[in-house]
C-alpha cells in the first residue's frame, strides 16, 4: 500500500503488519496515526519496513482470547446437547412407563422392552389354560410366542391394577431389570396398562428344579451340585452386589429354573416388594411358601438375607433327598418336619435312607455329608447362627467344608 497516493480515512485491516508510507493524502498527517475514523485494532501494524519483524504482544493476547471464547462456546454447545438429550430421555422414559399409554408398537429402553398387551394376548392364545407353566402367590405364568418367534414366559400378576401401584411398579421393574447375573433370570420385558401388570421372561426349556426332581431321567449328582452352586452365586449377587440389595423372600425349588445347559437361574426375585402396596422396607405381611419360611420371618414379618439362607438350606435338602417340604406336611416354627427328619438320619449316619433313591447311590459320600452339614447350618433357628451367602458359597466350593461340622452339632441343642 506504500507510495500509491491513497487518500481518505484509513480502513480497518485484519493483518499482522502493513505499511502506508508514501501516501501523504491519508488524513492530515499522512501517517494514518491521527485519522479520526481509524479505530485501534487488537493486532499490531508497523509504519515502515523496519517494524515488520517487531510485532507487539497484542496478537498473542488476541489469540488467547479467541481460543478461550471458542472453548467457552464449545462447552456451552456440548452442555446444551446433553441437557436436550437427558430431557428427551426422561420424556421417553415417562412415556415408556405410562400406564395410560395407548402405543401399539413394541418399545425398548436399554435391554428392557415394553410390550403391547394385545401382543401378549396373542402370544399366549388369550392366556389359554393349555399354556400355563405354573401358578404361584404372585400370579400365573404362561408360555408364549412373540411375533418374531421368541419363546417367552409371561407372568400375569395377581390384582394387576393394584400391584405395587404405578410408581412403585415402575421403580421395581427398573431395579429387577438392572440385576444382571448368569444365575439370575433376566427380565425380558413388561406390560403395564390401567388394569394389568405383566412381566415377560425368557422361556427356560428344562423347567424348574422342583419339576425336574420329580421327572425322568433323574438329575445326576453333578447336576445337583451345580444347581446348589449356581443358586448360591445368584443369591450372593442379590445380597451383596446389588445396590440396594435385594432380599428374595421366596427361595424355593420352583423358583430355580434350568436353561438348555441345566445351568440354574434364580427367578421371581424382587417380586415380593413389587407386590407390596406400601412403599416401605418393613414388611408386615409374610410372603413365601410354607416349608421355606424362616421362623423369625414368620413371627415378625421382617425379612433379612438370613431369611433367604434358611430357604436355601431347605433347597439343599430337596436336592439331596428328592423330597419337598410339602411331603412332610405343613411346617411351622415347632414342626419343622423335613429338617428334623434329615437331622435325625444324619446323626444316626443312615445316609442310604436319606439320599434320593433316584440317584441309585451314584454320589460322592463325603460331598453328601458336607452338604447335609451345610443345610443344617443354614436352617438353624437363630438367624445370627446361620452363615451368610458368601460363606455358603465358600463351603460349597470346598474351602470351608470342615467348619460346618461344628455348626451342625449345635442344631439339636437350639431346637430343644
Amino acid at each position: 500500500m506504500s507510495f500509491n497516493n491513497l487518500s481518505g480515512p484509513m480502513p480497518r485491516f485484519y493483518a499482522k503488519t502493513f505499511n502506508i508510507v508514501g501516501n501523504p493524502l491519508i488524513c492530515a498527517t499522512g501517517n494514518g496515526q491521527d485519522c479520526p475514523r481509524t479505530r485501534p485494532m487488537p493486532i499490531s501494524f508497523s509504519l515502515n519496513n523496519s517494524q515488520n519483524s517487531q510485532p507487539s504482544g497484542k496478537p498473542k493476547s488476541h489469540a488467547i482470547a479467541l481460543a478461550f471464547g471458542s472453548l467457552s462456546c464449545t462447552c456451552l454447545l456440548v452442555l446444551g446437547f446433553i441437557f436436550i438429550f437427558l430431557r428427551r430421555l426422561r420424556h421417553k422414559q415417562q412415556i415408556f412407563f405410562n400406564a395410560n399409554a395407548t402405543n401399539e408398537e413394541e418399545e425398548s429402553i436399554r435391554n428392557l422392552k415394553r410390550l403391547p398387551f394385545q401382543d401378549l394376548v396373542i402370544a399366549t392364545n388369550n392366556f389359554s389354560s393349555k399354556n400355563i407353566l405354573g401358578k404361584g402367590g404372585f400370579g400365573i405364568v404362561y408360555k408364549g410366542y412373540l411375533k418374531d418367534g421368541t419363546v417367552v414366559a409371561v407372568k400375569r400378576l395377581i390384582d394387576g391394577n393394584a400391584a405395587g401401584g404405578e410408581t412403585q411398579f415402575q421403580a421395581e421393574v427398573k431395579m429387577i431389570s438392572l440385576a444382571v447375573h448368569r444365575n439370575l433370570l433376566q427380565l425380558y420385558g413388561f406390560c403395564m396398562t390401567a388394569t394389568e401388570r405383566l412381566l415377560v421372561y425368557p422361556f427356560m426349556s428344562n423347567g424348574s428344579v422342583a419339576t425336574r426332581l420329580k421327572g425322568k431321567p433323574a438329575l445326576d449328582w453333578g447336576t445337583r451340585k451345580r444347581i446348589a452352586l449356581g443358586t448360591a452365586r445368584g443369591l450372593l449377587y442379590l445380597h451383596e452386589q446389588c445396590a440396594p440389595k435385594i432380599i428374595h423372600r421366596d427361595v424355593k425349588a420352583a423358583n430355580v429354573l434350568l436353561d438348555d445347559q441345566f445351568e440354574p437361574v434364580v427367578g421371581d426375585f424382587g417380586l415380593v416388594k413389587l407386590m407390596e402396596h406400601q412403599d416401605s422396607h418393613v414388611t408386615t405381611a409374610v410372603r413365601g411358601t410354607i416349608g421355606y419360611i424362616a421362623p423369625e420371618y414368620l413371627s415378625t414379618g421382617q425379612a433379612s438375607d438370613r431369611t433367604d439362607v434358611f430357604a436355601f438350606g431347605v433347597l439343599l435338602l430337596e436336592l439331596m433327598t428328592g423330597k419337598g417340604p410339602s411331603q412332610f406336611g405343613e411346617m411351622d416354627i415347632e414342626e419343622r418336619a423335613m429338617i428334623d427328619w434329615v437331622n435325625k438320619f444324619y446323626k444316626e449316619r443312615r445316609f442310604d435312607e436319606l439320599i434320593d433313591k433316584a440317584l441309585k447311590k451314584r454320589h460322592d459320600q463325603s460331598e453328601l455329608e458336607g452338604m447335609i452339614q451345610l443345610s443344617l447350618s443354614c436352617t438353624q433357628h437363630h438367624p445370627n447362627h446361620r452363615p451368610n451367602m458368601s460363606e455358603v458359597l465358600q463351603i460349597l466350593e470346598g474351602n470351608k467344608l470342615a467348619d460346618t461340622e461344628k455348626d451342625s452339632q449345635t442344631v439339636e441343642e437350639e431346637r430343644c
